[in-house]
């Protein structure tokens, strides 16, 4: 299988990043090659295709089994097994962001609450303890906002994205309206329910 020029340069690309997201250059080359195929390939083909050994490509293909990135395809009248990728792109970054999750971030919040649930033995201790606190209220705060974020659908997750900068902007509008609103509601208190001020 001859690999047209774009999508060589795409399929060379993935394999030279593989390696600064953690994963094999051959295991990015298959992901790269299947997720840009018209149709599922086989290992042979892929082995044809990227011109690396048999075992490499099974190895490959286990890899991104585990992490959910690849499909299994059978093709009638063929005993062979076919590999793809999700057709959707955002299933694909769900799917990443999910098994980074569980296998980064879970294991670091695990590790600092038994560290924080510790007694400090010296001052040392108890300075480490207190940016460890820090550390563990910031990513438990970003999990949890991830967890709120992946229910949505990805209509309104894609309108989330497109909003970029300005969220700002209506976080700013919503503190406008709030410091508005706030002397109002005190002046109400301070009157009865007649209307009159209440005596001081």
């Amino acid at each position: 299988m001859n690999l047209p020029p774009l999508v060589q340069s795409f399929v060379l690309h993935f394999g030279e990043m593989g390696s600064r997201w953690g994963i094999n250059r051959t295991v990015g080359q298959i992901y790269a090659l299947l997720y840009v195929s018209p149709e599922p390939l086989c290992a042979e083909q892929i082995v044809e295709a990227l011109g690396v050994s048999r075992s490499n490509v099974s190895m490959g293909i286990r890899e991104l089994q585990a992490w959910n990135l690849v499909l299994l395809r059978h093709i009638p009248n063929d005993r062979r097994d076919f590999f793809t990728t999700p057709s959707d792109v955002w299933q694909i970054l769900r799917t990443l962001a999910e098994e980074r999750k569980k296998r980064e971030v879970d294991p670091t919040l695990s590790v600092l609450r038994e560290l924080l649930m510790q007694k400090p033995d010296s001052e040392a201790e108890r300075f480490a303890q207190a940016r460890m606190g820090e550390m563990h209220g910031l990513i438990e705060q970003l999990t949890n906002w991830y967890d709120d974020v992946r229910q949505l659908e990805t209509e309104r997750l894609a309108n989330l994205l497109a909003l970029g900068a300005k969220v700002t902007r209506l976080l700013e509008t919503k503190d406008k309206l709030v410091s508005f609103a706030l002397p109002r509601r005190k002046r109400g208190a301070d009157q009865d329910p007649g209307g009159s001020s209440s005596a001081r």
